[in-house]
């Protein structure tokens, strides 16, 4: 089998192996066991399995494996500033991290996996205004998910309710809510695209209250989801 592949993470097994997680296009996450060569020009190089590493991959799917092996791979389009720019590189380990959680049951890959290539590629491109990047992200991210917030609910003063994803003029009976102060606030940024994103302008503190909201919203609606390791880090470098 052929296909696009993203990778979530990869992990040492051993002296020279890694237990790869991909994303792939055509048949979803599949995890991979991967021998790492010795030298410098052999195929199965380490730097292959950086998170979200454009890839192509060849292999012959086995049901029943756990791990999958590579008949050929290689990297499908070399990332300019995603592997080098500082902020652009917690962005990416963030959104790798997100897809590793969120995606585990995903069904039907195609259309997200298109969504999260062109995310990456429209990031590698951008010479500023993305500060918003993460944040419209994962609020797009649940349209492939199933779970997208119903924004045709929305009226001036409604709170939004996080269990159903949809907004409403009256307080629900529990606490997974919030207020119509900052629903106003989610109804914009969920209006925006990579495009317009730079012009909705927030303080690091408003920023950070947007990513805990969506996050508790992916908590909801996601089996098991845990606290992200890489939030802290995107936190102190993000403005």
């Amino acid at each position: 089998m052929k296909t696009q592949a993203l990778v979530l993470s990869a992990l040492s097994y051993g002296d020279r192996q890694l237990i790869v997680d991909l994303f792939t296009r055509e048949c979803g996450r599949q995890s991979f066991i991967v021998q790492i060569s010795a030298g410098r020009r052999g195929k199965m190089r380490k730097l292959l399995f950086q998170p979200l590493t454009y890839l192509d991959a060849d292999f012959v799917q086995r049901q029943n494996r756990t791990l999958q092996r590579f008949s050929e791979v290689g990297i499908v389009r070399p990332w300019a500033t995603l592997t080098s720019d500082p902020i652009k590189i917690q962005l990416v380990f963030f959104a790798a991290e997100l897809l590793r959680y969120a995606t585990r049951d995903e069904q039907q890959p195609q259309s997200l996996f298109d969504y999260v290539a062109e995310s990456l590629q429209w990031l590698d491109k951008a010479d500023g205004g993305y500060a918003n990047f993460h944040l419209v992200f994962m609020i797009r991210l649940t349209l492939f998910l199933g779970f997208f917030p119903n924004i045709e609910t929305y009226h001036v003063g409604s709170c939004f309710d996080l269990r159903s994803g949809c907004f409403s003029m009256e307080i629900p009976a529990h606490a997974d809510f919030i207020r119509s102060d900052e629903a106003e606030q989610m109804i914009n940024l969920m209006r925006l695209n990579y495009s317009t994103m730079h012009l909705f302008r927030m303080t690091r503190q408003q920023r950070s209250r947007c990513v805990d909201v969506i996050l508790a919203y992916y908590r909801l609606h996601v089996p098991d989801f845990p606290d992200m390791k890489t939030l802290e880090v995107l936190r102190q470098n993000n403005d």
